[in-house]
């Protein structure tokens, strides 16, 4: 989206057509809207614009729910904005803290603003595209004067009577549409003026799950979070962001659950041991959080191999941190007897999971042609040098 199609967008024709239209879930429904919005006349700008929303509005369901029916987006923008579950999770720390008033430096299309607003927090926006910030504008009308936003740098804006911040750097190209990573160097803000910032003033500031450990500061809280199976970002918290004790923090979120693990420090890995009837595979974000350790002396458990993120016991037990399975039996791991394996236990259908091994799913899938009724889950790891393939059942 342009100046010229958000322009013409945010007009009350432009608004109107664009509850009228609906929802368009499919390309061959797009084309039908357009051709029918150009024969009624209406501009180029007007119709990109109003179709473009539709369509977006279809794909934000996923993480703004019913709420995305109000909402505008770019594409770049609905991509990087944060689940509006988790953006009301990250909103709630600031409430417990007492923030009042907080600072959204880089609000994008402004998911963390709303779950800020929707707590009663004042939140004072700005972002440095003039198209983002004006759909973030938009986003949060409906909360008045609680949430404003303007077109400014981070760096530009005044924190008077702020309590805190929220930053976002922006860690692509430019554009709305088509954007690529750029190294860590070249964010918007500048790291070394977040962690600043960071330094000076309570807040937190979102980062990629993978962002490099050796740059997190000694002082902050770093809490990675994972939702329903992804582990989808790090969250640095600073001064009375941050909780006493707590430097390491795993947050799993499935569905309106979550579980969280906390340690003052990474968790040293428990030894390796034979393996049992039980393989557990931890979720994302305690892999990322390194609190392996801690999941792993809860479940009584050991490394199923040192370097690789698999735990096995004895004990049937299991946790919101894992994902366990009981094993069957171990198979051969050439790929041709592994497939007659599967074949003559009639498994049709197969989860493959893999680590520590140059395996690609996709490809293994198709060359063990399955057929049968029955279902199961592969893994196919390594201990020490040797290739392992365990047919299991999630418990």
């Amino acid at each position: 989206m342009d100046i010229a199609e958000l322009t013409a967008l945010l007009t009350p024709e432009g608004l109107r057509l664009l509850d009228e239209i609906g929802p368009l879930d499919n390309t061959d429904d797009a084309a039908r809207a357009v051709s029918r919005l150009r024969a009624a006349g209406h501009s180029p700008d007007l119709v990109a614009g109003v179709v473009g929303q539709a369509r977006l509005r279809v794909r934000a369901a996923a993480k703004f729910g019913p709420f995305a029916e109000r909402m505008l987006f770019t594409r770049a923008g609905l991509e990087q904005a944060t689940r509006l579950p988790i953006a009301a999770r990250h909103a709630g720390r600031f409430r417990a803290a007492g923030i009042e008033r907080v600072a959204d430096l880089g609000c994008g299309i402004g998911g963390d603003a709303l779950g800020l607003a929707g707590l009663g927090i004042r939140v004072h926006a700005v972002d440095a595209d003039e198209v983002t910030a004006a759909i973030a504008a938009y986003n949060l009308a409906p909360f008045g004067d609680a949430a404003t936003v303007a077109h400014a740098r981070a760096e530009e804006m005044d924190l008077t009577g702020m309590d805190a911040v929220w930053l976002d750097p922006a860690r692509r190209t430019a554009g709305h549409t088509e954007t690529r990573q750029v190294a860590s160097g070249e964010w918007s803000p500048s790291l070394d003026w977040v962690f600043a910032l960071l330094g000076r003033t309570p807040g937190g500031v979102k980062l990629g799950p993978g962002f490099d450990r050796a740059l997190i500061p000694d002082d902050v809280e770093a809490q990675w979070i994972s939702a329903d199976g992804s582990t989808i970002e790090l969250v640095l918290w600073a001064g009375a962001l941050a909780r006493d004790g707590v430097r390491r923090a795993a947050l799993v979120v499935r569905g309106d659950d979550a579980w969280e693990l906390t340690a003052p420090d990474d968790s040293p890995d428990v030894d390796s041991r034979e393996l049992g009837p039980f393989v557990h595979e931890p979720d994302g974000a305690v892999i990322r959080a390194r609190l392996i350790g801690e999941v792993a002396r809860a479940l009584d458990a050991g490394m199923l191999s040192t370097g690789i993120a698999y735990l096995t016991s004895d004990a049937a037990l299991t946790s919101p941190f894992v994902s366990t399975f009981r094993v069957r039996e171990q198979l051969p791991v050439d790929t041709k007897k592994l497939a007659q394996a599967l074949r003559a236990r009639g498994i049709g259908t197969l989860e493959i999971k893999k680590r520590g091994v140059d395996v690609d799913p996709a490809v293994l899938r198709k060359k063990l042609s399955l057929r049968g009724d029955e279902a199961a889950t592969l893994i196919v790891t390594r201990v020490g040098s040797k290739r392992l393939a365990l047919l299991a059942d999630r418990v």
